[in-house]
């Protein structure tokens, strides 16, 4: 019998890790990547004798494949992806790919915000008692991990462009935690396109699998009566009882699950905000359906200490508070981070704008920044949308200029907070690439 011949187009961490995983399962594996392939991802190629190149794709090579697997980073409209499909090529994620090669519990966790510190705060929860792995858009590769050492349980991060090339794929419980306008650039700029997408973690359910999602977000309820899927439903919510599901009573979080009701206070949560309580809400939801203990989950919620780069606080200089919110790459994120400021602001700003509507910002805007420093290559749109707002507005192009500035605008008491509302890539590698600068810069005034 022939070898299957896969493709992996992009030789970041799920690329390598589809790479191993599919050639310990037998396939005759190519790995391509238009860019430049890191020096540490070259050496385990090399290393497992998986034949690669970088820098462009040679399309021959890429065409005789009986299976793609794509980076999430790249689009359908690039040409080469057009002529796969034109071949009739099946295009598959890491994700559909690797969970062939599993017998474990899937949980998947997918939403515009919140899905890093949900999936962190799960995976903390579940680790307490169960055999369980975190990856996806997190963390080591999913289809290394099964490989190396397929735990019983994943708790999988999963981006809408991850869900997008799924055909087979299905969590046993999936979590659903808000959608808000994000990517469009990717979607036709059709809010609908990428509403559906993030639905896809759900599409391949039965009754037998649950969908945890979140009852306040009007987005959500409404696209779920419009198009039922066939989960087990366990919404949450903050604002109204659920018969089936978790709700809030006054200080306690209320889980109802088969006539079976838990109740955890929310007063000692270790982290701030209510959207950190929802992120709460959908975890323990998971950890109850996977049976851990009350307490196991009460003091997890209480000890956990949050994610990198997510509303952390970095240092207090002369009495004010240094946050970096660097994971902030869309308006809603930045929302949820100037919604839980209680001192005068100097907002940091700016990156690569993915048609970013500002306008849920102005209340907060209004009422807590006293400065705003624009942090971009192009801050047209900012100086636009805020000038108007605040006393103080300024440019820079440097996380330096920027953290230096705003060092010079604060006063004791206030915070800064850098919490961009868009993408890095202008002038940064990415998103930790910036939070990293920021905290380097602020250690460094």
């Amino acid at each position: 019998m022939t070898k299957q011949r896969i493709v992996i187009l992009g030789g970041g961490e799920s690329g390598v890790g589809t790479a191993l995983l599919a050639k310990a399962k037998g396939y005759e594996v190519f790995v391509s990547d238009k860019g430049k392939i890191k020096e540490n991802y070259k050496k385990v190629l090399i290393h497992n004798e998986i034949e690669w190149e970088d820098e462009a794709h040679t399309v021959a090579k890429v065409l005789n494949a009986n299976i793609v697997m794509k980076s999430p980073g790249i689009p359908d409209t690039a040409p080469l992806i057009k002529q796969i499909r034109d071949n009739g090529i099946p295009i598959v994620s890491e994700i559909e790919f690797a969970s062939n090669f599993t017998k474990a519990t899937i949980v998947g966790i997918t939403g515009s915000n919140g899905k890093t510190t949900t999936a962190t705060l799960t995976h903390y929860i579940l680790k307490q008692e169960l055999n369980v792995g975190l990856a996806g858009n997190i963390g080591d590769s999913f289809a290394k991990q099964i490989l190396d050492k397929d735990f019983e349980n994943y708790v999988l991060e999963i981006s809408s462009f991850q869900l997008d090339d799924i055909k087979t794929f299905k969590p046993k419980i999936a979590v659903l935690l808000n959608v808000t306008p994000d990517h469009l650039d990717r979607y036709d700029y059709k809010f609908e396109n990428y509403i559906a997408s993030k639905f896809r973690i759900a599409e391949n359910h039965t009754k037998e699998d649950y969908l945890i999602y979140d009852a306040d977000d009007e987005v959500i309820t409404e696209w779920l009566k419009k198009h039922p899927v066939q989960s087990t439903l366990l919404p949450f919510s903050i604002t109204k009882k659920m018969e089936k599901g978790t709700y809030l009573d006054e200080e306690n979080m209320i889980i109802a699950i088969d006539n079976n009701h838990i109740h955890m206070p929310t007063t000692n949560l270790a982290l701030e905000g209510k959207h950190n309580i929802k992120n709460a809400m959908a975890a323990s939801t998971v950890a109850h359906l996977l049976k851990i203990r009350k307490q196991t989950i009460r003091e997890s919620l209480e000890s956990f200490q949050g994610v990198e780069h997510r509303l952390e606080q970095v240092l207090k200089i002369n009495k004010v508070q240094y946050i970096n919110d660097s994971k902030a790459t869309n308006v809603n994120a930045t929302y949820f981070a100037l919604e839980s400021m209680d001192a005068p602001t100097v907002w940091i700003v700016g990156g690569v704008d993915k048609g970013n509507n500002y306008e849920e910002l102005f209340p907060f805007v209004n009422e807590k920044v006293k400065a705003i420093i624009c942090l971009g290559v192009d801050n047209e749109k900012l100086l636009n949308t805020f000038g108007a707002m605040v006393d103080t507005i300024v440019e820079t192009e440097r996380m330096s200029d920027a953290v230096k500035m705003a060092y010079k605008l604060a006063e004791s008491g206030d915070n800064v907070l850098l919490s961009p509302a868009c993408a890095s890539f202008d002038l940064f590698e990415n998103y930790e690439d910036r939070g990293r600068q920021f905290k380097d810069a602020v250690r460094n005034l």
